[in-house]
């Protein structure tokens, strides 16, 4: 590992919670595709599998900024685990509702309430944030580490959850999701000297949304279309396997997809380049965009294998930058609520993505769905280039960790970008 990653793993505690962050966050990864393919499997409906795995994701976008904002208020160890138990219980019921041929509806509702699953990601990166706050090296590298998790999860969690549905048994892959959801949140709550501390309602000045933050919006907003072209692009790769006559490949290009935004993700975080973090948000915004178009031109699953590998190069460093403008814009006593609001972004967009994709594929084909990824990538780089301004303005609000001219704190000095 280089040296700038062995450095921020110097604090105690630093690799406990690591550890438990990446068990509690192939989840993010395994439920929704191992929903789509456990469904899949069982009903061949593809239409009916996005648009339960689009209410798994609405939910946890409506209820998920709610848990975050509880463990500003409560601490993570209160807050999180019986979240988690609800979840967890949430998947299991709708795992033996699929199982027993249930009415579809009781499938939907159990979708709605596993929903509650929190933010593990957004809760060790509030973990990162407290150690290094005054230390913008460090904290650059830690989100960039933080970035690189989430693909490796986003590689081995799709491998997992659709290797486990089609090879043993349709529900595996939610059911292993659900496990690892459990045992990683256990384990980052159990380990306190590093936890956040809670910031109560009555101390704060102000007891409004984080997402009232003008660069949050916009942030937000984005990442709604963002979600889009994930979600889409999840459904449309397992389609286009089957059409192919190997649908189990779908994860491995997947696992592809991902390798090459955590490869960039590495070579991100040793980088401390000059300039303003907002242009090089909208660089990436817009070179996400122009990576789908080469996606609808795929005619074989290895053409489409470079074509996803070259797409996710963008990903990791447009996340890493995000969460230096997320800290730019949200007081310190909401930052978790607004690390989380990223996520619920995706989350909606994923759902919306999935859904709209699906119907797609069943009325035009697999390879067709690229289309919604395309369509997502130029609203995302439309909503970036029109709220540029916002995110350039100073924040306003309460004790945001900004510098005067709208520069995050990890990028103070003036040579470091994050």
């Amino acid at each position: 590992m280089p040296s700038p990653y062995r450095a921020i793993f110097a604090a105690p505690g630093t690799k406990g919670f690591s550890a438990a962050g990446l068990i509690g966050r192939l989840p993010i990864s395994m439920v929704g595709v191992g929903i789509l393919t456990m469904i899949s499997e069982m009903t061949g409906r593809y239409a009916m599998a996005s648009a339960l795995t689009g209410t798994l994701a609405l939910a946890a976008a409506v209820i998920g900024p709610q848990v975050s904002r509880l463990v500003d208020q409560y601490g993570q160890r209160r807050v999180l685990r019986p979240a988690t138990l609800i979840s967890v219980a949430a998947v299991a019921g709708l795992l033996l509702a699929a199982a027993n041929g249930l009415p579809d509806w009781t499938l939907f509702v159990f979708a709605a309430i596993a929903g509650c699953v929190p933010s593990v990601g957004s809760m060790v990166r509030a973990r990162w944030t407290t150690l290094y706050r005054d230390s913008p090296r460090e904290l650059h590298t830690a989100y960039s580490f933080e970035s690189v998790v989430d693909e490796v999860c986003f590689i081995f969690g799709p491998i997992l959850a659709i290797g486990l549905s089609t090879t043993w048994f349709p529900e595996a892959g939610p059911l292993i999701a659900a496990v690892c959801l459990l045992v990683g949140v256990w384990l980052l709550t159990a380990q306190r000297s590093t936890e956040p501390a809670p910031h109560p309602r009555e101390a704060q000045t102000k007891r409004t949304s984080a997402l009232r933050s003008p660069g949050l919006q916009v942030l937000t907003a984005t990442f709604v279309a963002t979600g889009a072209i994930f979600g889409s692009i999840d459904v449309s790769t397992l389609a286009f396997a089957e059409e192919q006559g190997n649908k189990s490949s779908a994860s491995f290009i997947l696992a592809i997809w991902a390798a090459g935004s955590c490869l960039a993700g590495i070579v991100f975080g040793l980088l401390h380049l000059k300039g303003r973090t907002e242009r090089r948000w909208v660089l990436g915004i817009c070179a996400m965009a122009v990576s789908m178009i080469p996606l609808l031109l795929a005619g074989n699953l290895p053409f489409l294998a470079v074509a996803l590998f070259v797409s996710g190069l963008a990903i990791a460093p447009t996340m890493i930058t995000t969460m230096a403008l997320i800290e730019a814009h949200v007081p310190r006593a909401k930052l978790t609520e607004g690390m989380t609001w990223i996520s619920t972004g995706l989350a909606v967009g994923v759902a919306v993505g999935s859904s709209v994709t699906g119907l797609v594929i069943d009325a035009a084909g697999a390879q067709r769905g690229y289309v919604v990824s395309i369509a997502a990538g130029t609203a995302a780089a439309a909503v970036a280039f029109a709220g540029y301004r916002r995110l350039t303005r100073p924040a306003q609000g309460e004790e945001p960790s900004t510098d005067g001219d709208g520069d995050s704190s990890a990028e103070a000095p003036a040579d470091h970008v994050a």
